[in-house]
């Protein structure tokens, strides 16, 4: 009886554990963003927006680093900081139906056409030292994390971001 009882104690035990694992598997990934930049009294380049041939992305005077730049599709939060002294910025996720094509310009607002690029979902302009949390549910593929304010893409405020299946 005792080792009938301890097997099913270990079976029980051992799909608990399983159960647990798969639970991990699938809990939400999150992302911390910090949008930085050099300063408002510095120039802002431009040129700098993605896919822009011989762009140089190590001229740029603002951007975005996310880490990690990688997650599994599903559910992901965007904890993001805009740690600029002086500058307001946003983050918008952007889906790239086409990563080797740039995304829709408006050259007059010298921003992204949101509508037309695949907006996702954004942390709206936040105040400097402010922070912002954005949650949605990714499919696989690739992704730009922008800041639209006006001349932050074209300064080369943007980072890549892969969702994996």
């Amino acid at each position: 009886m005792k080792r009938t009882s301890r097997r099913a104690a270990l079976g029980l035990a051992a799909a608990m554990l399983m159960a647990g694992g798969a639970g991990a598997a699938q809990a939400a990934s999150t992302i911390k963003v910090s949008l930085w930049d050099k300063g408002a009294n510095v120039e802002m380049p431009t040129g700098l927006a993605f896919a822009t041939p011989g762009m140089d992305h190590a001229k740029a005077t603002m951007g975005i680093k996310a880490s990690p730049s990688a997650v599994k599709a599903g559910e992901v939060t965007f904890n993001v900081k805009n740690d600029s002294k002086d500058t307001i910025h946003e983050m918008i996720v952007m889906y790239m139906a086409d990563p080797t094509k740039p995304l829709p310009y408006v050259d007059a607002e010298n921003r992204v056409d949101e509508d037309k690029a695949g907006d996702k979902g954004e942390v709206s302009e936040l105040d400097p030292g402010k922070s912002g949390t954005l949650t949605v549910d990714l499919k696989a593929g690739k992704y730009l994390l922008i800041c639209n304010v006006p001349g932050h893409y074209g300064a080369g405020m943007w980072a890549e971001f892969t969702v994996n299946p």
